[in-house]
């Protein structure tokens, strides 16, 4: 299609507004998906461009009043002229005068994808599609109203009018009328409303390949200084270990990524240089990211950043996952999510405020991001001013390694490490030296049982820190053992104690491997405790590994923020443990090594380890009650199977629950069940395999009355988080309505349960069913499209099954805290509905998190729970 008549209208020597590539673009196939964007325009009066991509234009229409999510709204749409697909980035301000003369900010973006034909739809009028965007979602139309004519002057369509209208399905908002609008005030890619954009003119954010207007205001960054592009790349700045985040304004802080740090030079030939932190030439190991920073929209820049692997189901780095595609030769998923800028179009900016560094940096990734393409795989470093302890408690929630706190007017340190920067890890976390190993267990020539390690102090004195075994894949174990075969020879670490400390049969190496290890804390006589090994670090010498210890932790890595506490119980004399057995609890764990979540690198050990150190939250959902149990012995990749009544050999620490079955009476009508009254009793489970519990709804000593109601939202696997979010704040509002309160709960998978205590004194089984069952069928009445509480697949699809089945006399549920068969080591948790409410990431609460974050939690999540009362129960009776 013809630009003519965009360019007919438009000086683009008095206005910032793209002129559009004259090469036009290649016919896009109708199964695609293409860009389609949302532009607030206060020109006259203030109104709605509403832009779809098709045949290498952008078809625009103006909506007066903007799109609305209700579908009984039929909003006026008036086509104009065709737009180009750069425009789809733009944002700033028209000069008063010129055509459309006014600020536009980018309101929403994102891709659509036609129902049909879309030429066919457009040419007949009525075009039908999907669109993915940050705000707006779902099926929609555009219907036209009158025939097309033709303007004699440009030679182009004249203004028709048409309606844009939100077509029903799960992303409607009947009755909704403008809360779209009124919810959402600010920009997508720059976060600045109508005034702020207004008020700074000259910050434009859309670039196209080829312009060669700057989006930075340099004159503007007081501290700059004419510079060339350094050569070498300078080394970074590095933070330092604090215990706590600062208080006060005067810090921001960011998430701290869990990856490879990478400073990249971007020369004004376009040619691009990465170097590590220990300055090796990365250049050519990362052709994605090195396209990318071609991209932008620079004349010469030098960044700092972190090289990340991103996990698709909640977007956390993954040191693992990262280790594991460079370990395949896969570059094309990782991301380099940037923080800092040290150069800019001939200006050295480490003079410069960290705050300013980071605006003009924000600026140049917003208009990169606006244009597309290659760019995506460079990612802003958020940050929040303020709020320290909240931050890090809610990142560690999250399941990321820990933030960094900048102090605001601090200059860019290369090579140092500045007190300006500090670090605050979630869990202790830390390189260490590999200086040996052991043998397989089962005396194999392949692999390895451990890795030993240790570390420099800073005296440079190499000591011994004790081993790893586990968190090993079969392939690593493999790869590490070639490589330990390749390394010299080396003595044993010196100290007196290390022959003592040290496993029978262990191999010495020369220090050269640098290893990255999760662990617990350090023994009394100077060992980790708990170690998980995450992989080798490529960037770092092993002579680098520094820690004093001196103060009993060290000084280039924080303790965790919230340490899961220790766990509790009589210890057994470590020389009456055997091979591969450690104590939790007073539970002697066999095996402890065992990899149970292959994926997250979760051992028998360590879950022994996780249900004692959260055994005060679980049990009080646990003791009285009836248990079925999901046992996995071999880990979740091998039989797992549900048991649910005693078995020979079941340890003497789980209790023992005697039910009446309600048909007789005696001794054939009992059952045994299994119960557990004590840490003790959770760490046997563990011992048996044991990755799920499930409580019965009642407990002792009356199982006939339950003392709390579960509605299940089981979504089905095409339905999105928010849809089940969505649906808990409703049925949330519906109980509170008639009285109930209830209180959510991830389960560990795609969907929450929404819990209704009861109290002491509660309804019947028959009762409670009856009335879980009524609510669930009301619920799919009213939204039949969204809702169901018919349990076949077939009346499943594409709706979320609300599940009453789990209030019968019976029926189980995941106890709040317990973990589940899944991969990825996931926790079903008690949340807040402001949790709720925020849109929470459930893959985020893990073994690895849970710990920390109860330790960092201020408030109960479930405040409130024990105080219900008999008012409950009449309820639900229909008293």
């Amino acid at each position: 299609m013809s630009l003519v008549e965009y360019r007919r209208k438009r000086d683009f020597a008095k206005t910032p507004e793209p002129a559009g590539s004259s090469r036009g673009a290649a016919q896009p196939d109708a199964a695609r998906r293409h860009r389609f964007v949302v532009q607030s325009h206060a020109a006259q009066r203030l109104h709605y461009d509403f832009r779809l991509e098709l045949d290498g234009v952008l078809k625009s229409w103006a909506v007066p009043k903007g799109p609305s999510l209700d579908p009984g709204e039929r909003r006026l749409a008036v086509q104009v002229e065709d737009h180009p697909l750069d425009y789809a980035g733009f944002e700033g301000v028209i000069p008063a005068g010129e055509y459309g003369g006014g600020t536009v900010m980018v309101w929403d973006a994102g891709t659509w994808e036609p129902e049909g034909d879309p030429r066919e739809g457009y040419a007949k009028g009525h075009l039908r599609f999907r669109l993915h965007g940050d705000r707006l979602h779902g099926m929609w139309s555009l219907v036209r109203t009158g025939r097309r004519r033709r303007d004699a002057a440009g030679g182009g369509e004249a203004p028709t009018n048409w309606l844009l209208i939100k077509r029903s399905d799960e992303a409607a908002e009947p009755g909704s009328s403008d809360a779209v609008l009124r919810r959402n005030p600010g920009s997508v890619v720059s976060g600045r409303g109508m005034a702020a954009i207004a008020a700074a003119p000259n910050r434009r954010v859309w670039t196209a390949h080829g312009t060669s207007a700057s989006v930075v205001n340099l004159p503007a960054l007081r501290g700059a200084t004419p510079a060339p592009l350094p050569d070498p790349l300078p080394p970074p700045q590095l933070a330092t270990a604090a215990e706590a985040a600062p208080g006060g304004d005067d810090w921001l802080y960011e998430l701290k990524w869990d990856g490879y740090r990478l400073i990249a030079a971007v020369a004004r030939d376009g040619s691009v240089r990465l170097a590590s932190r220990n300055g090796l030439d990365w250049s050519e190991r990362f052709p994605e990211i090195a396209a990318a920073l071609a991209a932008l929209h620079v004349g010469d820049a030098v960044l700092d950043g972190e090289l990340v692997r991103l996990r698709p189901e909640d977007g956390v780095p993954s040191f693992s996952g990262l280790k594991a595609d460079l370990s395949e030769g896969r570059t094309d998923r990782l991301v380099y999510v940037v923080f800092d800028l040290l150069h800019l179009d001939g200006h050295d900016l480490r003079d410069v405020a960290v705050e300013d560094r980071k605006a003009a940096l924000e600026t140049i990734l917003s208009a990169a991001s606006a244009a597309g393409g290659p760019a995506a795989r460079l990612r802003f470093s958020e940050h929040l001013a303020g709020q320290g302890a909240s931050f890090a408690a809610h990142a560690c929630a999250l399941g990321v390694e820990g933030i960094v706190a900048k102090r605001r007017g601090s200059r860019y340190g290369s090579g140092t490490r500045s007190k300006d920067w500090l670090k605050i890890k979630c869990v202790r976390r830390e390189e260490f030296a590999v200086v040996g190993w052991t043998p397989p267990v089962d005396g194999g020539r392949a692999g390895i049982g451990s890795l030993l390690l240790g570390y420099h102090d800073p005296a440079g004195r190499l000591h011994y820190a004790g081993g790893v075994g586990s968190g090993f894949s079969r392939a690593e174990h493999a790869a590490l053992r070639r490589l330990l075969d390749a390394m010299p020879r080396g003595a044993r670490p010196p100290g007196k104690d290390v022959s003592r400390l040290a496993p029978a049969g262990a191999r010495w190496v020369e220090p050269q491997a640098v290893a990255e290890i999760r662990f617990a804390d350090w023994t009394a006589d100077g060992l980790l405790r708990h170690a998980t090994y995450l992989g080798l670090r490529e960037d770092k010498d092993a002579h680098d590994v520094v820690i004093d210890r001196r103060n009993g932790d060290t000084a280039d890595a924080a303790p965790r923020v919230a340490a899961a506490p220790a766990a509790a119980g009589p210890r057994r004399a470590q020389s009456r443990l055997r091979k591969g057995e450690i104590e939790v609890a007073g539970v002697v764990v066999s095996n402890a090594g065992k990899q149970l979540y292959p994926d997250a690198g979760i051992t028998k050990g360590d879950l022994a380890h996780y249900y004692a150190s959260i055994a005060d939250h679980i049990l009080p959902h646990l003791i009285g009650r009836p248990l079925s149990l999901v046992r996995a012995p071999d880990g979740i990749g091998g039989q797992v199977w549900f048991q649910k009544h005693e078995r020979a050999g079941t340890s003497d620490a789980v209790r023992r629950i005697r039910v009446v079955d309600n048909d007789g009476d005696g001794e054939d009508a009992t059952q045994t069940f299994l119960g557990v009254d004590d840490a003790h009793g959770l760490v046997s489970f563990v011992q048996m395999g044991v990755v799920e519990i499930h409580p019965w709804g009642s407990r002792l000593p009356d199982l006939e009355r339950p003392d709390r109601l579960v509605f299940d939202l089981d979504p089905d696997e095409t339905v999105g988080w928010e849809r089940v979010v969505e649906a808990a704040l409703q049925l949330r509002a519906s109980l509170a309505g008639i009285g109930l309160e209830s209180f959510p709960k991830t389960t560990g998978g795609k969907g929450l349960h929404l819990v209704v205590p009861l109290g002491s004194v509660g309804v019947g089984w028959d009762g409670a069913k009856a009335f879980a069952k009524h609510v669930a069928e009301a619920f799919a009445a009213a939204a039949p499209q969204r809702f169901t509480s018919l349990l076949t697949k077939r009346a499943r699809r594409g709706r979320i099954f609300i599940d009453y089945l789990r209030n019968g006399r019976g029926a189980t549920a995941v106890a709040p805290y317990s973990t589940r068969a899944r991969p990825g080591a996931t926790v079903a948790t008690p949340v807040s509905w402001r949790e709720v409410e925020a849109g929470l990431d459930p893959a985020a609460f893990t073994v690895a998190t849970l710990p920390s974050r109860l330790a960092a939690l201020t408030s109960d999540p479930w405040a409130g729970f024990e105080k219900a009362t008999a008012a409950a129960a009449q309820i639900v009776a229909g008293r």
